[in-house]
């Protein structure tokens, strides 16, 4: 299992996500950068910083 904390890239933010491997993190960070910080593309240097910070449980 992996985890990652939103508030890792974006100060202030609260959102935590886990699953099974790095991909189904970025999955959901994917919609919740939409959703909530109002990204439409998410690209390579967010997909790095998201790595970056993806830890194992």
């Amino acid at each position: 299992m992996k985890t990652f904390a939103c508030g890792d890239v974006v100060p202030g933010c609260s959102a935590r996500f886990t699953a099974g491997d790095a991909e189904g993190i970025l999955a959901q960070v994917a919609g919740h950068a939409r959703d909530d910080h109002g990204v439409t593309e998410v690209g390579p240097d967010l997909v790095a910083a998201v790595r970056a910070h993806i830890h194992p449980v």
